[in-house]
Parts: C-alpha cells; structure tokens; sequence
C-alpha cells in the first residue's frame, strides 16, 4: 500500500494529525522545475492514495506494495525523478490505469528510508505537473509517456496578486486561530512564504478537503481559478470551525458523567438545526403522514391543533417527547381503513371443517352470522362468544373466521388482566401514558375491521385501579362502540365494524350485563370417537410435520389411540392428548435418528411401553350390591364425569355428616333430600324412629375435589332411600336432578358432557327432569345412541325407577332385619 507517512501536526489541518508541515525548498519556492526539453519523457508511475503532491511541496510516502517498492529503489538508484498520480479508487490495491488521475506532478526522491516491517518510506519533493499522454506498461510498475503542463502565473507586482495572497494568509491564520491543534510553527512557516504561486500550492496540500477535492485543485491550469477555489475550501473549514466554537461556547458547562451526554444531544441539535434536520423535518413528515389520513375533519382540525402545540414546544423538553408519541400515535391508526371481506359462504365452511373436527351446530351458527353480514353489508358486527371447556378449540375458531372472511386476525388475552386502563387506556397528563390495549391491537392489525379475539373474558380481574369488565362493556355494546372513547387518544374511534369474538371457560363469573351484550355459543367437549377422528385427521399429520417425520414412517391403529384417550388423558378438549401423541411421535422420531430398528404400527402394547401404565382408570359402574350407592351425574371444566354418592348408618341420635369436600349448596341439597325422606316415611314403609335412633353419613368420593351445585339432588335421595329401606338400586342407572322440599325434580344443566361420560361409564339408562327433554333433543343423535332416558316430575318417579324391591345383604355386623325400628315390609 502506498500512503502518506509517518504522524504529525501539519498546516491547517482541521480534522485530525496524519498530515506533515511541507519542507519549503527556496530552490523550488517559484516552480522552477527545469525546463520542458531537460525532463524525461518517459516516466515510472507511483501511484498514491488518500493525498495529492503539488509542485513544492515536500511530503513522505511509505510504499508497501512490491511493484512501487521495485520502483522507487531503481529511481533512487538512478536520477531519482518519478511521477506521482493519485489514484481515483482508495480501496483497489492493485490498480489498473483507469484506476488512476491522468494528471500528476513530477517528483524528485530525496530520502529513502527502509523500516523493520519491510515497507519503505521515502521522501519526495514536487517539482512540475504533467498529464498522462500514454501508459506504456504496467509491469514491473507502471510506466508512461507524459506531457508536461505550464501553469499560469501570477504577477506578483500587481495589486489583484497582492491581495489575493493578503487574502489567503488571512484566511489561513484564521484557521491556525480557531484550531488550537495546529502547532505555533505553521504560522511561522506560513509567515516565511513570498512566492504567491508557492502559496497556494502550499495550502492546497494543506487544506482541510479529501483527495478528490485536492486533486481538482490540481487540474486548474490557471492560478487565479485555484487560488479562487482554494479560498471557497478555506472558507467552508472556517465555517465548520466557528460552527464548532459556538457549540462547544453553548454546551459549555462542567461536565460530569450524566452532563456529558446532555453535551452531546446539544451538539447533534446545532448541527440538525444547521443541516434542517430537527424538529421542522419530523413535523413536515407528520403533516405528510396526516394529509394522507382518511379521518373525519374533526380528527384532521384535533390533529393539525396538537401539530401546532408541538411546534412550540422546545425540543428538549420532556413534554415534546410525550406530544410526539401522542400524535406519531394518532397518525398510526387506521382511521377509517377496512380489508375487503370476502363473502364465499361455501368456501369459508370449507375452513371452518378443514380446521376443526365436529362443531356442526357452532359453525351453523357462525355461517348464519357471516351470510346476514353479506346480506347487509353495512351491518354492525355481532358479539359472538364461545363458552366450553378449555381445548376444544374456541380461540382457533376465531382465527379460522378471520381466515374464511379474509379479514386481519387480533389476539387479546383477559386473563389476569385487573386495570382499566389496560382497556381504555391513560389520561395523557401521565408520565409514561399510552392507549389501551385495544386500540393497540387495532393499531398493529393496520385494519379498522379485524377479527379480534377477547380471550379468557370469564378470567377478568377487579381490584383498586378498577373494573376492566366494566370498561368492556363499552367496547362489546354494538350500539356505542361506534364512538368508542379511549382516555388517551381524546378523540372517538369508530369500532363497530370490528368482529369482537370472546371466549370462556364459564359464565358464572362474567357480569350480568357484559353477558347480556354477547351472543353465547356453547362449544361442548369431544366424545372419545370424535377425538380419534381429531387425532387421525388433524394431530397426526401435524405432529408428523413437526418432527420432521413422513407418513411412512409409522402409523398409529384405532386401539391405540382410543386407549391414549381413555386411559391417558381425561379432558374435553385434545391438549394433553397432543402432547400424549407428541410423546410417541417422538419416539418414532428418536429411533429414525439413531437409525435403530423400530415397530411402524404402533398399537396398544406399544403405547403403554412408550407411555408408561395408563394413568386414570375407566369411570366404569360399580354394580348396585350395596344399598345407599347411587351413581350421580357431573359436569366439570374439563367435561362430564360420573360421581358416586354413599350413604351409611350407625347407632347414634339422628346425626347428620357430609363428607367429600361439598360446597354450600350440594349440603343444602343433602339436608332437603333427608327433609323429604323424613316427611314421606311412610310411604316407603319406614318406621319415624330410625331417622333419631342412627346417624347417617353421605359421603362423596374423590375429596380432594371441590364439588358444588344442586344437580345431585335427587341422587342423593335415592341412596338415602336406598340405605333406609335397604334396597337394592337398579344397576346400570345414573342420574341427575335438582329436588325440592315438594319432591319435585328441576332441570340442570351440562346434560351433553353428562351423557357422554355416563356413556364412557357404560351406564345404560339415565333419569333427568322432564324439562330437561328439550335440551337432550338437541344433543345429537349419536350421542344418546344406546342409552334409555327417563324423565321424571316428582321424586316418586324415581324410586320407583331407581329402587328394586329385592334387597341386599347387610354388611355390618348387625342385621337390620332385627331391628325393631326398621320396617320389615
């Protein structure tokens, strides 16, 4: 590489040291280089970068690459005369002849110097210019035929000359004055120079500019156009000198660490001032922004107003960086930005099948929604939410609607959440203020119609700060939604036609009136055939995908997947039964990896070798052998389960003890079903003496479970009847009822996950209330398939279904056939 050499301090450098004062040679002060016919013709080329010699000036090169360092050795040998060009290109190493100024200046070698690290570094003196006429070659180094250029002289004598130096020095001691960097001896050297032609050679080597810059310098062939030019460079550095001085005279203070940085935010202002890059640009790309909005004029005179405000405010305050937010905010959202929707009814329930399994009454439903909104296209948005256990798919259906529709898709999720703000968002008058999270999402949807999901609606918190549930109610009320006031924005934004779809797990905790302003579609859990289906269609092509797997590799029968999902898993939705699957998958996917052999049919021994023991037990009937069991029906998060009811006697003073884990109203339920029993004794042929003689005992089994509600009621009875009389109950029978003090039966709810784990159970009949008819019709038909369904208005109805006349062997040690205060009847 050649360059310039070693570091010091020279003349009017403003930037930084690498350059050297020039050692004047009063023999070559007034170019007198020799005359043309005495100087070679033919010359060897050193190319140089990052400067330009000029004739008189004395600067070190260090030479690096091996043809200039053959080249400088043979000159050095010789005459020592060679021509110094510039290259055009800094990074080429190796240049080629375009690579190269055509014009350069002659130059006579008069030191050389050869340094440890092998590169060479010599010392040259510039004597006359000269251009390229032709390269002759280029190996070993450069070599060419040149012509020899003669400058125009100034005339000393003359005022223009005496001025224009004047001139020049003027400026030159100006940057010496303003660049303390610069050592005292360059405005001695500067003051020992008369030849005005050296003058401005001097100061061209020495000028704060880069090598393009110098070498057009070069080029002039007048020295008045230099001289001109020369002045336009030294004016520009004193310019960015003074520029510099009035920061460092503003910011000036006593710096500490934190004052530093302030310090250099100063400085970026003055130069973004100087250059307009500040404050006027961000509000000419804000005004921009905003003109292409298609909001209403009021949002464009709110927005144009808080524009204005800002414009007054100093760029250093804390207030301009929250008005900023605020309206780099406002000009953000989609005002009045909607996706086209895409209205193919048929096609979107091809989605809707292609993504889930089962479902028929759901999607009717939401086909029925979308075909109104085609329709009426300028119809508000209905407020759908999906209450069912967790994992049957509710959130995925959101976001298949929002696929059919074609329509952004927006995920926000309640759970937790306890703030209102986080709803409707803060005043701006906060540190640290921003909208609520609704307009957020609508904000990065960049639609003003999206699908947006409300997840966890029943899991919204209340505390201090507020009522979030109370704050939805604005934004789920088709009616006001269409001016829906975010505390930050201070503006009304349209969200009427946003398609709010919630979801939950319960209804029991979502206010009254937010439930009110939604549309409840119950999405129940799958039954084990509908799971396998899920699992063969749905989980095993993914989980296959995933794990980098193919459908070659292994194949999974219809036994092994109905013993995952019975004997591994107890849920409504398919969750854990992915991660069951996941865990076979995986192995399959080991065994391709280590290249071991493996079975590719997995079944049952399979699963339970790769799973383990089955962990949950069938809920299977215990048989009716005892008197006071009776299998009672219930519904639970993750669906439906059978529950046995036990009832017992012992000696005592009539004592009544539950035991299980019951909540309020399952007590309530117990105490009104021996109330009943108490009042109609007789009619079950029993004595009034044995319910003050023993004390009976119901037990719930499972107690670390919470169990609560009024559907075991008449369960309940019937194993007190049950053990009272000491008959035996029918076997194969389940039910589920709410009973009063009249003996009346009450409908309940939950009856499709009821029947489906009554039928898991392998219970084959079922007593529910006669109210209830109308709900089990709606359940399909393959669900009720092999069950015998009774309904009932009274509780007499059931004891006569429920109890045998045979009765069972007691298990105590005394019989109760002995007993004088039990009828023997």
């Amino acid at each position: 590489m050649t360059q310039r050499g070693r570091k010091f301090p020279y003349l009017l450098n403003t930037e930084d040291n690498d350059e050297l004062i020039p050692i004047l040679s009063p023999e070559e002060d007034d170019e007198k280089g020799g005359k043309d016919d005495s100087l070679p013709s033919l010359l060897p080329i050193l190319p140089i970068k990052n400067t330009v010699l000029f004739p008189g000036v004395v600067i070190p090169i260090t030479v690096g690459r091996q043809k200039s360092i053959k080249l400088v050795k043979k000159a050095y040998r010789s005459d020592k005369i060679i021509g110094v060009v510039t290259q055009r290109n800094n990074k080429a190493e190796d240049p080629s002849p375009t690579d190269l100024y055509e014009i350069g200046t002659l130059a006579k070698i008069i030191k050389m110097i050869t340094l440890p690290d092998g590169n060479t570094t010599i010392i040259i003196q510039g004597r006359k210019k000269f251009a390229i006429k032709e390269m002759v070659k280029t190996d070993p180094f450069f070599e060419a035929e040149v012509v020899y250029l003669n400058d125009s002289k100034i005339d000393h004598n003359k005022k223009e000359a005496k001025a224009l130096m004047q001139s020049l020095k003027d400026a030159a001691y100006k940057i010496l004055n303003l660049n303390p960097d610069i050592p005292q001896e360059a405005q001695m050297a500067l003051d020992n120079i008369s030849s005005l032609n050296f003058l401005i050679h001097f100061l061209s080597s020495n000028v704060n500019a880069d090598a393009n810059e110098k070498q057009k310098l070069l080029t002039f062939e007048n020295a008045r156009d230099r001289a001109n030019k020369l002045l336009e460079f030294m004016f520009r550095d004193i310019q960015l000198l003074e520029l510099k001085h009035e920061i460092n005279s503003k910011a000036h203070t006593d710096l500490d660490q934190q004052q530093r940085d302030y310090f250099l935010r100063q400085q970026m202002k003055v130069l973004q001032d100087e250059l307009g890059d500040g404050q006027e640009k961000e509000m000419e790309d804000l005004r921009t922004k905003g003109a292409k909005k298609k909001w209403s004029a009021k949002v464009a005179k709110h927005f144009t107003k808080e524009l204005d405000k800002i414009a007054r405010i100093n760029s250093a305050s804390p207030d301009y960086a929250l008005a900023l937010n605020y309206v780099e905010f406002l000009v953000d959202l989609p005002w009045n930005e909607y996706t086209r929707d895409h209205f193919d009814l048929k096609k979107a329930k091809e989605t809707l099948d292609k993504d889930h399994f089962g479902l028929t009454k759901v999607k009717e439903r939401i086909i029925e929604y979308l075909a109104v909104l085609k329709l009426k296209n300028d119809m508000k948005a209905p407020i759908l939410c999906f209450y069912g256990p967790p994992g049957v798919g509710k959130t995925s259906l959101g976001k298949s609607i929002a696929k059919s529709l074609k329509r952004k898709y927006v995920r926000m999720s309640l759970g937790g959440l306890h703030d209102e703000a986080e709803i409707r968002g803060h005043r701006k008058t906060y540190i640290g203020a921003m909208a609520g999270k609704v307009l957020q999402n609508i904000k990065k949807s960049g639609s003003s119609n999206p699908v947006f999901v409300l997840d966890e609606i029943d899991k919204v918190g209340t505390d201090f700060r507020g009522d979030p549930a109370s704050a939805l109610l604005e934004v789920l009320d088709p009616e006001q939604n269409g001016t829906f006031a975010d505390n930050y924005l201070e503006v009304d934004y349209d969200l009427s036609k946003v398609l709010f779809i919630a979801t939950a797990n319960s209804l029991d905790t979502i206010q009254p009136a937010l439930r009110d302003r939604m549309e409840i579609i119950e999405i129940n859990g799958y039954t084990v055939e509908e799971k396998i289906n899920i699992a063969k269609k749905y989980l095993l092509p993914k989980l296959t995908k995933d794990h980098g797997l193919k459908s070659k590799d292994f194949s999974v029968n219809n036994e092994a997947l109905r013993s995952v999902v019975e004997n591994y898993t107890r849920e409504s939705g398919v969750r854990n039964l992915e991660r069951k699957i996941g865990a076979l998958v995986r192995n399959v996917a080991k065994s391709v990896a280590m290249e071991q052999e493996y079975s590719k049919k997995i079944g049952i021994e399979q699963v339970a070798k790769i799973l383990g023991a089955p962990i949950f037990d069938n809920e299977l009937y215990e048989g009716n052998e005892d008197a006071g069991v009776v299998t009672g029906l219930a519904w639970t998060q993750v669906g439906g389960e059978i529950m046995s009811i036990e009832a017992s006697l012992s000696k005592g003073k009539g004592g009544l003890i539950l035991s299980g884990q019951l909540g309020d109203v399952m007590k309530e339920s117990a105490q009104a079903a021996l109330s009943y029993l108490r009042s109609t004794a007789d009619s079950l042929g029993l004595d009034h003496r044995v319910f003050s003689s023993y004390d009976l005992h119901i037990h719930f089994p499972a107690g670390a479970v919470p169990k609560d509600g009024p559907s075991a009621g008449i369960a309940i009875l019937t194993a007190l009847a049950s053990i009272y009389t000491q008959r035996k109950v029918k076997a194969k029978l389940a039910m589920t009822g709410e009973i009063t003090l009249r003996g009346k039966v009450f409908p309940v709810g939950g009856l499709k996950e009821k029947i489906l784990a009554a039928k898991r159970a392998g219970i084959q009949e079922i007593i529910v209330s006669a109210k209830n008819k109308k709900d089990i019709e709606e359940i399909e038909e393959h669900y009720r398939k092999g069950l015998q369904i009774h309904y009932v208005n009274k509780v007499e109805d059931v004891l006569k279904i429920a109890l045998l006349d045979e009765k069972v062997a007691n298990p105590m040690e005394w019989k109760l056939e002995n007993l004088p205060l039990i009828s023997q009847n």
